[in-house]
């Protein structure tokens, strides 16, 4: 039997949506407004902005670097006779991105462009400080700049106590928000955790190694993740919009128990009614945690509200220190000098120590 994502049933497995939440619950926010999404057209960007063209905005402005994402979510919103501006660019084009801040004055933005596979940017370390730093600055900078009234940063997990260098320049992104937020124009991030179809998620793969007769591979056995499937994400997303405090804060979700992966692939194989089918261990990848965690050592966790969230709030970075630690990143990107980069990478988050992998990137370049 050949299972599809959408034709999996996942009752008791992962937590519902928020209970009473719709997403006409969002209407008054969204409508008539102009909204800008950065990273449209990945699995994430491409839901949110579904689910946002039918709020009624004035203005929908989609952000994206892969022609062939954009080109989709422009295709099925044109079949939709919904107004849309497809924009192709990165979030790192300043002279792109703050031209569309001139000429659509967006109120809501929803920054969802990051890079974000741990094992692919392990070994692309300016181009993730780019996209995921860089690029962040800039759209809260031009954000502030313009008066947006929200923006929400959608970069999912691996923030916390980061083992890889995306997670460290996520944790960066998480911060660079904080000087820039406040009650005229709100800003926050999102800890998501893993969402069920999303580029990179593991049931995808599951599905695709099931339907190739096997086996399931799984990294360990005891490792665990938390889990959400993309409509409550999308519920998620908007209602941490809807909630931005005037003060810096993260958004987490409040989720149920997490789940282990063996679990997860077993319930994919009885769901493609394919019980032939074995799961094998192939070991943890570098830089792979056996748990994810939401919360680090110094954060503050405030109560949650109607909508299944609860704000996160650690030690503030000043504007000037902020300022200073981005302007060495760059510096270093524009030397291409790695150990450098890494140095004020580790400056900026103490508790990340870069991986075996970059450590021999290092001494290949010496050598």
């Amino acid at each position: 039997m050949i299972l599809e994502l959408e034709e999996i049933r996942w009752d008791g497995l992962f937590p519902p949506s928020p209970n009473g939440v719709e997403l006409k619950h969002f209407a008054g926010l969204h409508a008539g407004k102009s909204i800008l999404v950065s990273g449209a057209g990945g699995s994430i960007g491409t839901a949110l902005v579904r689910a946002v063209a039918k709020l009624t905005p004035s203005q929908l402005v989609l952000v994206d670097s892969s022609e062939q994402n954009l080109f989709s979510i422009h295709k099925y919103l044109s079949s939709q006779s919904t107004d849309h501006i497809p924009v192709l660019a990165s979030v790192v084009d300043e002279l792109c991105i703050r031209d569309l801040f001139v000429r659509f004055r967006p109120q809501i933005v929803y920054h969802c462009a990051a890079l974000k596979h741990v094992t692919l940017v392990e070994t692309n370390s300016f181009a993730v400080v780019e996209n995921n730093i860089f690029g962040t600055l800039m759209v809260a900078e031009l954000a502030h700049e313009f008066g947006a009234e929200r923006l929400v940063m959608v970069f999912t997990d691996k923030s916390v106590n980061p083992e890889s260098i995306m997670g460290a320049s996520k944790r960066v992104a998480e911060v660079v928000l904080q000087p820039r937020a406040s009650a005229q124009g709100r800003m926050t991030s999102i800890r998501l955790g893993n969402v069920l179809g999303s580029e990179g998620s593991v049931v995808p793969l599951f599905l695709q190694q099931v339907a190739q007769g096997g086996p399931a591979a799984v990294t360990d056995s005891q490792v665990e993740r938390y889990f959400l499937t993309m409509d409550s994400t999308l519920l998620r997303v908007l209602a941490s919009a809807a909630d931005c405090p005037a003060h810096p804060a993260i958004a987490i979700p409040v989720l149920n128990k997490p789940v282990k992966i063996t679990d997860l692939a077993r319930h994919v194989i009885d769901q493609a009614s394919a019980k032939d089918i074995q799961i094998t261990y192939i070991g943890l990848r570098p830089r792979d945690k056996l748990r994810e965690e939401f919360v680090a050592p110094g954060e503050a966790v405030s109560n949650e509200t109607a909508n299944l969230l609860q704000g996160v709030r650690g030690q503030d970075a000043s504007a000037s220190q902020i300022a200073q630690g981005a302007a060495e990143l760059r510096k270093e990107v524009e030397n291409r000098d790695l150990a450098r980069l890494l140095t004020v990478l580790v400056d900026l988050v103490p508790e990340y120590c870069p991986s075996g992998c970059l450590r021999k990137q290092l001494g290949a370049a010496v050598s």
